[in-house]
């Protein structure tokens, strides 16, 4: 077995409890599970273009991790304090 496979079945491993914190819980443990998701999925995606030798399949991840920093945050200031309104 090569490193990659092991590599893919941990990352894939390690997806299945960051959906299921990011679906049930409070808002605090959705947000761990959405950070969870983004950083393993985006992970996951850059060891299956390695191992499929095709450069293409980098623009997925290249894309997923600007638009999880920014649902992060959406998620944060939608949490956030509301004592400013009255």
């Amino acid at each position: 077995m090569s490193g990659y496979t092991v590599c893919t079945i941990v990352l894939a491993a390690a997806l299945a409890p960051a959906l299921l914190l990011g679906a049930k819980g409070g808002p605090v443990d959705r947000l761990v599970g959405l950070e969870l998701v983004g950083s393993v999925g985006t992970a996951l995606m850059l060891v299956l273009a390695q191992v499929q030798h095709q450069s293409y399949y980098l623009a997925v991840p290249l894309v997923l991790v600007p638009l999880s920093l920014a649902g992060t945050l959406v998620f944060t200031r939608l949490l956030g304090d509301r004592d400013d309104e009255s």
